[in-house]
């Protein structure tokens, strides 16, 4: 028997075997091991492995975010059907069980204005009717909250007087009996006494009024929700130490941290969500950490997703629109959330449905992905 012929028969009949001091010289030199023959030996060296059981990590901070409750209901002095607490986090999402989930409020406008096709179809024929609109987002998309915006006011669009602007807020609390959030037109000379007399018309229901910045006359609307018992949006462009200021401001004239709502701006994805997202998370744990001036919940105008081409933009080779766009809000939202945002003003009702369906699969002890949550087919 050769050199080559013992090793062959010693791999079939060993276990295990070492080989030193091994010189072959060959031509050609072919090895065949049967499988068969090395299957004990796999068997009996393999490790042995155990299911582990994932543990939430226990992280404790110093500090936490205040809640904020929005909408009194009969026996709070309002007319609402129930209340909605925003923020009161402890933790960054995830490192343990946060009170609240995330609050949803469906946009509505006081006039009728573009909307892309995924949205317009939902609301074809109530946009120009801001009570008709909001009480179709609570009977047939079952909104819990609803956002008003007055942007007719705008001199550079309709000019709608402050009164009227209060009379359509009248009409809207009267359609739907949900938390509200009242916005204007962003103009900084109307948008003051616009948002004056929409808190007056409301007094009592707890409005979020959207909102004071610090080229707005924050003393004149933040003094309307401390005489009307609202709360106020505190609204920054994407700079923490700007929205420390404006808070500043705001505890200064006597609102509190239970009265106020942070939005730092919400840039869509593709378009600078990245710096939405890190100013955002800056402030939550900034806020957990013990910084005072930070500690309130977080807000998102998650519409804005819409202003991004390609939520819109009619292009084969980008995939069904109908399906790109809202998943473009859905998925802007969801960036938001893990960064710590609290309250997303959004539009389209399919984006919503996405939105809270991966809300409650990840906040949930489901351990796999099952035919129901077919978010994409949403």
């Amino acid at each position: 028997m050769t050199d080559i012929s013992r090793l062959i028969e010693a791999l079939k009949q060993a276990e295990q075997i070492e080989m030193e001091g091994i010189k072959v010289v060959a031509d050609e030199l072919e090895l065949t091991v049967s499988p068969l023959s090395v299957l004990p030996a796999v068997k009996k060296v393999a490790p042995e492995y155990s299911v582990q059981t994932f543990e939430k990590p226990l992280v404790k901070y110093r500090g936490e975010v205040s809640p904020v409750r929005l909408g009194n209901t009969k026996a709070e002095g309002g007319t609402r059907n129930h209340s909605i607490t925003v923020g009161g986090d402890k933790t960054m999402p995830f490192e343990s069980e946060n009170p609240s989930k995330p609050a949803v409020a469906f946009d509505v406008f006081d006039m009728k204005i573009p909307l892309p096709s995924p949205v317009r179809m939902h609301f074809e024929e109530v946009l120009e009717d801001p009570a008709e609109w909001a009480k179709l987002c609570v009977d047939k998309y079952g909104a819990d909250m609803v956002t008003i915006h007055l942007i007719s006011t705008d001199p550079g669009i309709k000019d709608t007087t402050a009164r009227e602007a209060a009379k359509t807020v009248e009409d809207v609390l009267q359609a739907v009996k949900v938390p509200m959030i009242i916005g204007g037109s962003g103009n900084p000379d109307k948008d003051p006494e616009v948002l004056k007399k929409a808190a007056e018309a409301a007094q009592g229901e707890r409005c979020l009024i959207n909102s004071v910045s610090m080229n707005l006359d924050y003393k004149k609307i933040g003094s309307a929700c401390l005489d009307n018992g609202h709360a106020v949006l505190s609204w920054t462009q994407l700079d923490i130490n700007n929205q420390k200021t404006l808070n500043k401001h705001l505890f200064s004239i006597g609102l509190k941290k239970e009265d106020i709502i942070m939005d730092p701006t919400t840039a869509p994805l593709g378009y600078g969500l990245e710096f939405s997202f890190s100013t955002m998370e800056r402030i939550r744990l900034a806020a957990l950490k013990g910084d005072d001036d930070l500690q309130m919940p977080i807000a998102s105008g998650t519409t804005n997703a819409w202003g991004a081409r390609e939520a819109w933009m009619k292009a084969p080779e980008w995939g069904d629109w109908e399906k790109r766009g809202p998943l473009w809000e859905a998925v802007t939202a969801m960036s938001l959330w893990l960064a710590g945002c609290n309250l997303f003003m959004m539009i389209c009702p399919t984006s919503i449905e996405l939105f809270k369906s991966m809300v409650d699969v990840l906040s949930s002890d489901k351990k796999e992905i099952t035919d129901d949550m077919n978010w994409i087919g949403l």
